[in-house]
């Protein structure tokens, strides 16, 4: 059988992660397996994987609000003017930056992300057409890809967003900022000091601060305040950094490291030399601690690919099957409510008829007494057939009914079509109405398969204990 695209693409991948992290190869494959019980539940389509929807490179997001530093910091941190600045909003797409092997730093439209697998946008434009119709044949007027041979990004991938305000963004914007926050193995929200009101941004502040501290991988997040430099200027830096602490405090955001940094290219104007030292010694620590953060996503990346197969594992077991009996039993409800009452009125009609005639005994018999016996079989086979197909179109009239109420579910877009793409797997079935509740596909081997993938998630993560931990002090030689 010829191989699909997808499959070619996820075995390149296997090859290069088996010489980059081997323990990372083995969870490529833990993935198809669970593509394998997503399409026996009809949850995912032949083409499709699990292991195309999560980023196999390390991911820093760089988020915030307009003219935040963010393309500033990226510049600093890269070592070369990549990204343009400047204090109105200079760009308005996602830009992933990756290391290049040319000579020079290219750029390259939304489709090269969105059609290969390594990058964490891969077919992003189906989602993108979910939330905003039309939208997603344009995929290169929210994506670009920029490539540049710099060192400090050898390994790892970086997304710089557009400038933020909830109040602004459209769907597919939120789409796509939730899609990165989701993916990142570390996200960067930056904040400008220069903006002396932080209680006036309450939309934007909850999107990038109190959807976020309530997280089990909050920890990711670090709030930077940039171009605190400003502030020194007219002497208040001290009531700028409280009054942005109590803004994203009444977020939820009471613990954790709060950043204060600005370029360190700046030369402050600043006249009380205690106060320019204590700026910059406080930048300089922040800076150092951000960057080592950076260099630590390597290690962090793998227990995240870990933890999105052990996520995806529970979410098919826990949500999606529960879900899919769920509305099975449904269907199965409607369809015996439909059909026995079809058929009561049915048959009530013909027991009407029949007295009507004035033959109400034996009205059904002595017809059909009446032909050859290869006659009467004809008949009754004839009849048999009519009433399963009354029976199915009954079954599938029950099932747009359900379909229609799975469709209005305020589950994520990404869940609702899994569900409705299996529950219409289900009523296409020649699968009787009054079968098990079970969905299709769905039985012992299934749940083991997926127990199995659960326990090679565990093994994966004492495989990568084992190699940045050891407890006892010994080392491997």
């Amino acid at each position: 059988m010829t191989k699909s695209v997808t499959q070619e693409r996820i075995k390149r991948l296997e090859q290069h992660l088996k010489e980059e992290n081997p323990i990372l190869a083995g969870c490529v494959q833990s993935f198809q397996k669970l593509d394998q019980v997503a399409r026996k539940l009809g949850l995912m389509d032949p083409d499709d994987s699990y292991a195309t929807q999560v980023s196999w490179w390390p991911v820093i997001s760089v988020l915030g609000t307009y003219s935040a530093g963010k393309s500033t910091f990226m510049n600093q941190y890269v070592g070369q003017e990549l990204q343009r600045t400047g204090n109105q909003a200079v760009d308005d797409k996602f830009t992933v930056i990756c290391y290049g092997a040319g000579a020079a730093s290219t750029s390259l439209p939304g489709l090269a992300l969105d059609s290969d697998p390594r990058f964490p946008f891969y077919q992003i434009s189906r989602d993108i057409e979910g939330v905003a119709e039309g939208e997603g044949r344009r995929v290169d007027s929210y994506l670009q890809l920029k490539t540049v041979p710099a060192e400090a990004l050898r390994g790892k991938i970086f997304i710089d967003s557009p400038g933020f305000d909830a109040d602004m963004q459209r769907n597919s914007t939120l789409l796509l900022t939730d899609h990165i926050i989701d993916l990142s193995d570390l996200v960067l929200v930056f904040f400008d000091a220069r903006r002396p009101e932080p209680g006036a941004m309450g939309d934007t502040l909850t999107h990038l601060v109190g959807n976020t501290v309530q997280r089990p991988d909050s920890n990711k997040f670090l709030y930077i305040l940039n171009q605190i430099d400003n502030t020194a200027r007219e002497d208040n830096p001290e009531e700028v950094v409280a009054a942005w602490q109590r803004a994203l405090a009444q977020q939820g955001l009471t613990a954790g490291r709060f950043y204060r940094i600005y370029a360190r290219n700046v030369a402050l104007q600043v006249e009380d030399p205690q106060i320019k030292e204590r700026l910059e010694r406080k930048r300089d620590e922040d800076l150092d601690d951000i960057e080592a953060r950076i260099r630590q996503v390597e290690v962090e990346r793998a227990y995240r690919v870990v933890g999105v197969l052990e996520k995806t594992a529970k979410h098919i077991r826990d949500v999606m099957v529960p879900r899919l009996t769920e509305a099975r039993r449904s269907w199965r409800r409607r369809t015996l409510w439909l059909s026995g009452s079809v058929f009561a009125l049915l048959g009530g009609l013909l027991l009407w008829w029949s007295w009507q005639a004035g033959h109400w005994n034996g009205f059904f018999l002595m017809p059909l007494a009446r032909l050859e016996v290869e006659f009467q079989i004809a008949v009754l086979l004839i009849a048999a057939v009519l009433v399963l197909v009354l029976h199915s179109k009954l079954r599938e009239l029950a099932g747009r009914s359900v379909l229609r109420s799975l469709h209005r579910s305020d589950e994520p877009a990404r869940d609702r079509k899994a569900t409705e793409r299996a529950f219409g797997w289900n009523v296409k079935a020649w699968w009787g109405s009054l079968a098990s509740a079970s969905p299709r596909g769905w039985g012992p081997l299934q749940r083991r398969k997926l127990e199995k993938v659960l326990a090679e998630a565990d093994d994966f993560v004492q495989s990568l204990n084992d190699r940045y931990a050891s407890p006892s002090g010994k080392s491997d030689t």
